[in-house]
This record gives structure tokens, C-alpha cells and sequence, in this order.
């Protein structure tokens, strides 16, 4: 009996080990084959971690000190390149390897993507068998899920199908008047401390901002005010500091019971706990037509649609989707109206021709949908500050199946990589001011901006571009048009230039931004 026990054993133990081998070893080296034969180079990497300890020593040869607005050279340092610095490694393997070039974090094989031809095949692609990576609903997957930014094919698709259609641009002009009372509660907050300070005061804008994002979020698609949702935006902000500590990507890492990944799961149980309340208590309410009750449709909609995985319980379905958009829509917004005010403090002449620009619209009448339509100047300035500042660092895809994009056959198995502010500031696509701040280059449109229109992709590329994209661009103009017609912005000498990664591209210290009123 201790025998065959004992050989169960060793039969269980050598099975682990063919599978690890062939997880580990044999798939990344034939992937990586596969592309070297078409010409595909990049760094060797190390076993088990990749090319991480290569990122990790090159970010920190290269760690910048952060640039004060006192020092009187800002304006530099705004339009430097900081994607060379907080991504060095890219620009160093792309000189090195050519614009396409393979490298890996752990056993996930990236195919990094900086050629703008290619790009473009891949943003006219409809196909499922591009997708997204499977290390999305896993390594961050107490963030993601498998929501509609993470999952791939049929359970997309349904998703997709569910949320867009209360995303539509029509249905986005019936939430300006929320966005309104919102915007205009955190304005009086200012001006009170405006009138406080003695006229002028410096204000830390991120919080207020991230508030007011996720007030206006709550509102328009989840009928409910921030003060109910409050604690699950402050877990979902926790979460993602701590997710973006994370090395995504080596084998096993999630599983282990460290007091990271405990702290992780306590959030990750909070979240979905707080957010199947809201539902319940939705459940039991009024019927009431806004993006959460689609999404409950959806949910239960969701074992009847063809060629959807039972496995995705509507619990998963209901609790994956709103976290996706409490984090896209609340998160990105905001990071986004952050850089947006401090680029037009740090350049004052665009300042006062976008205000010259709200004022003479607005007159003395209420704001709505039509006039952020004509918001010309406004609009600009959003399109630069997205170019310089894009919330997603990159734009990531899966091979589902073998796929060729020009000429290059991609094996299954490889994950796309696109560095979004690196095609951003391509000189060859945007010209020689490519990294200065200078919206007029948008005068005719993203089509007259670029030689390569595709290579603008703020809000992703394709058929999975971001559904909240009207959302989003609404509620900046609003935010940033209300401020302009009562505030006159300039920096803080506080202010701390220092752009950084944390699952998004957020301003490290903070925008402290210095408000005079009108």
C-alpha cells in the first residue's frame, strides 16, 4: 500500500514537472523561435523572471529627480520625454532590436509594437482571434475580473453589446446637466477657499478631482450619489496602488499567501461584497433605466447567449463589469483633468484662449450639450494633453490564434504590446515639436494632426476602443470648461513635475495648482 501511495507520488511530482517544463521553458522558447525565424529579435531572458531584472536596474539607472516650478524651467520639463525614463528599457531595446521586438516579464511573451504600419493593420482588425491577455483577468484579476477590459471573444462580445448602447453619444448628452451640478458643488468648495485665502490659494487638485469624477460616474450610469459608493472607489484606488507593485507575470506569484497578496485578496473580497449590495438593493428598488440596470439585463441574459463559458457566473458578470467601470471611468477622467489643468497653467496663452472660447459661447447661459459641441479650442487642448499624457500606458492584445500583420505571422500564445506615449511622440508622425505642448496641431482634427491618424490611441484602437470615449471627452469639457469661466489657473511653486506608472499614468506628487477667481 506505501508503494503504490509513494508512487502516486512521484507520478503526481513528475507530471508538475513536465507541465512547469513545458510552461516555463519549452512554450516560451518555441514562441520565441517561431518569431526569430521571421526576423524578430530582442534581450535573452532569464528563467523564471524574464527580462524583469533588466526593466527593474535600467528605471532606476535612469530615476529622474522631480522638476519644481520654482526652478523656472517647467515648461521643459513638461514637454521632456518622459516615457525615455519611466520606460527606458523600450527606448533602449528599440534601438537596439528595430521598432518591433520581443522581450518577456516572467513566461508572458510580449511583442512590443512601435512600427506605425503595423499598427494600423492591427486597429483594423475586427477579428476574436486578437483579444486581450489572459494575464489581465489573472495577475489582475482582483482588479479586471473578466470584465469588458480584460475578457476575450463570445464573453466580450456579450459585454460589449450590453454597456455600449447606454454609452452612445445621445445618451451622453442627457447626463451634461448631472455633470453640471456636480462640477458646480466642488466649485463652490474652491471658491469658498479662494474667498478664504484672500483671494488666492494653492489647491491640491487630484482628490477633488478623482471625487468628482467618481461622483458624476455614480450618478449618470449607477443612479446612485457618491456618498454610497464612496467606499468602493477609495478600496478600488487602494487596490490599485498596491496591484501596481505587482510583478505581472511570474509563474505562481498571485497564489502565494504573502501579506501583499492577503492585502489583496481582503480588498478584492471587500469590493465585490459592497458592489453585489448595490445590485441587491437595485434588485429590490424601482426599476430604474441607466448602465447598472443594462448591465443586470445582461447578467441575466447572459447562460442564454451561444457560446458563452457557464463558468462566468452573473454575479462574476455584474461585479467584473462595474468594477471595470468604476476603475476606466472614474480613474482615467480624472487623471486626465489633472494633466489638463496643468498644462494650460503652465501655458498661459492657451489658457486664455480656451477661456475667451467658453466665455463667449456660454454668454451668460447654461452650459449643455450643444455649446461643448462648438468648444473648438477646448477640444484641442483635451486631444494634446491625451497625446502627451495617455491614462493607459499601452495597448495590449492576444494572438488567440496564429495571425499575420504585415508580413509577420504571430504565433498563438503572443501578447501584443503597443507604448502608446512612444508612438505619441514619434517625430517622423507628429513632426519636430512632437514633445512640446502645442493643441493647435489638432486644428483640423486627429486626421490632420498625424501622418498616421491610427497612431493616436488614447482611448485604445479597434473594435475595442474604449466604449466610454463620449463619456469621457463630455465630462472634460464640462469640468474644464466651468473652471475656466470662474478661475484663473497658474502653477504652484509646490508643484512637483513627475510623471509615473502605476497601472496608469498619474502625476507621482500630485497637481497642486494655484486658483485666482475671476
Amino acid at each position: 500500500m506505501e508503494k503504490i501511495t509513494v508512487s502516486v507520488i512521484l507520478g503526481g511530482l513528475l507530471v508538475m514537472l513536465v507541465h512547469l517544463y513545458k510552461l516555463l521553458i519549452l512554450k516560451p522558447k518555441l514562441l520565441r523561435g517561431k518569431l526569430g525565424r521571421q526576423g524578430i529579435r530582442g534581450p535573452s531572458p532569464s528563467f523564471l523572471f524574464g527580462n524583469i531584472p533588466e526593466m527593474k536596474r535600467s528605471q532606476l539607472q535612469l530615476h529622474s529627480t522631480p522638476t519644481t516650478a520654482a526652478e523656472g524651467s517647467l515648461v521643459a520639463a513638461i514637454a521632456h520625454d518622459w516615457p525615455s525614463t519611466v520606460f527606458p528599457y523600450l527606448a533602449q531595446w528599440r534601438n537596439e532590436y528595430g521598432p518591433i521586438f520581443l522581450y518577456s516579464t516572467g513566461n508572458i511573451q510580449l511583442l512590443c509594437i512601435t512600427d506605425a504600419e503595423m499598427v494600423k493593420e492591427i486597429s483594423l482588425c475586427s477579428s476574436l482571434s486578437l483579444g486581450k491577455p489572459s494575464y489581465l483577468s489573472k495577475d489582475l484579476g482582483p482588479l479586471l475580473g473578466q470584465g469588458i477590459l480584460s475578457s476575450s471573444g463570445p464573453i466580450w462580445a456579450h459585454q460589449r453589446k450590453t454597456i455600449l448602447p447606454e454609452l452612445f453619444i445621445d445618451k451622453v448628452k442627457g447626463m451634461v446637466n448631472l455633470m453640471l451640478d456636480s462640477t458646480t458643488s466642488m466649485l463652490r468648495t474652491w471658491e469658498s477657499r479662494v474667498e478664504n485665502e484672500g483671494g488666492v490659494v494653492d489647491i491640491k487638485i487630484d482628490e477633488d478631482l478623482r471625487s468628482l469624477s467618481a461622483d458624476i460616474l455614480s450618478r449618470a450610469c449607477f443612479g446612485s450619489d457618491y456618498a454610497k459608493g464612496e467606499e468602493i472607489f477609495l478600496k478600488l484606488e487602494t487596490l490599485q496602488r498596491i496591484m501596481s507593485k505587482k510583478n505581472v507575470g511570474i509563474p505562481g506569484f498571485r497564489f502565494l499567501p504573502s501579506k501583499h497578496n492577503r492585502a489583496i485578496w481582503k480588498i478584492e473580497k471587500d469590493i465585490n461584497s459592497m458592489i453585489l449590495k448595490v445590485v441587491k438593493q437595485r434588485i429590490e428598488a424601482s426599476y430604474e433605466k441607466d448602465l447598472l440596470q443594462m448591465i443586470l439585463e445582461g447578467a441575466k441574459n447572459y447562460n442564454d447567449s451561444d457560446g458563452l463559458s457557464t463558468k462566468f457566473s452573473r454575479d462574476t458578470f455584474m461585479v467584473d463589469n462595474c468594477k471595470n467601470i468604476y476603475f476606466a471611468g472614474q480613474e482615467t477622467t480624472s487623471i486626465t483633468a489633472s494633466w489638463c489643468l496643468m498644462l494650460l497653467a503652465a501655458h498661459p496663452d492657451w489658457q486664455a484662449r480656451a477661456r475667451a472660447e467658453v466665455l463667449e459661447i456660454c454668454e451668460d447661459r447654461v452650459l449643455d450639450a450643444n455649446m461643448l459641441r462648438n468648444m473648438k479650442t477646448l477640444t484641442m487642448v483635451i486631444h494634446e494633453t491625451l497625446r502627451l499624457f495617455p491614462p493607459a500606458a499601452f495597448v495590449v492584445r492576444a494572438a488567440l490564434e496564429d495571425i499575420t500583420f504585415k508580413d509577420i505571422t504571430i504565433p498563438k500564445g503572443i501578447n501584443f504590446q503597443i507604448p502608446v506615449a512612444i508612438l505619441h511622440r514619434r517625430y517622423d508622425l507628429w513632426g519636430p515639436d512632437a514633445h512640446k505642448f502645442n493643441p493647435e496641431r489638432f486644428s483640423n482634427g486627429i486626421v490632420g494632426a498625424c501622418k498616421t491618424p491610427h497612431a493616436y490611441m488614447p482611448f485604445g484602437v479597434g473594435s475595442r476602443v474604449c466604449v466610454g470615449q463620449h463619456f469621457a471627452m463630455t465630462e472634460l469639457k464640462v469640468i474644464l470648461s466651468l473652471i475656466l469661466s470662474k478661475f484663473c489657473l497658474s502653477l504652484s511653486p509646490a508643484y512637483l513635475h513627475s510623471p509615473t506608472f502605476r497601472l496608469l499614468i498619474l502625476p507621482e506628487h500630485g497637481v497642486i495648482i494655484r486658483l485666482r477667481k475671476l
